[in-house]
């Protein structure tokens, strides 16, 4: 049995978290469609060709199992049309702002690690685009989802998701 799972949210709504927690529960591959945009370096990230993050998808998308997770729209829907899942982490603006400000403590002290370098410019940055997905992007993804609505699972509560983790493969 294939599993293919996708997971869409706000910065702060603990999709990333959730991906990994899923890869490893499942023993399958977790992709980040920010690592399709960009090419991580010490000295900055590197945005990719558009040839290049669309071909980074479709190897993704390619494998038998996955799990993957992002706030990309559009250039992802053969992501969407090819998940068994999609996981819409809708969790309250105001539980994604403590989130977004407890991540950015935990990477100045080492505690978490992040795929760019952690300064105060990002840390203000993901309140713009937490407001930026409550008021544009949700409404684009919630149309969308309105394709796929016998595989769509819209969370709003730590609980909810837990729910959905456990009874995952059980």
């Amino acid at each position: 049995m294939h599993m293919k799972i996708y997971i869409v949210g706000s910065v702060g709504s603990g999709k990333t978290t959730l991906a990994r927690e899923v890869a490893k529960k499942l023993q399958i591959p977790h992709f980040e469609t920010d690592n399709f945009v960009w090419t991580r370096h010490p000295e900055g990230d590197i945005r990719n060709e558009i040839e290049v993050r669309d071909q980074l998808l479709q190897d993704a998308i390619k494998n038998e199992n996955w799990v993957m997770e992002g706030v990309h729209i559009d250039w992802t829907d053969a992501g969407l049309q090819e998940a068994d899942q999609i996981i819409f982490l809708d969790l309250a603006e105001a539980k994604r702002i403590q989130r977004i400000t407890k991540r950015y403590i935990r990477q100045l002290l080492g505690i978490e690690k992040a795929n760019y370098k952690p300064t105060f410019s990002i840390f203000c940055r993901m309140f713009q685009w937490n407001k930026y997905f409550e008021d544009q992007m949700k409404p684009r993804f919630l149309k969308k989802f309105s394709a796929y609505e016998q595989k769509v699972y819209r969370f709003q509560t730590d609980k909810e998701v837990e729910d959905w983790f456990h009874r995952l493969k059980s």
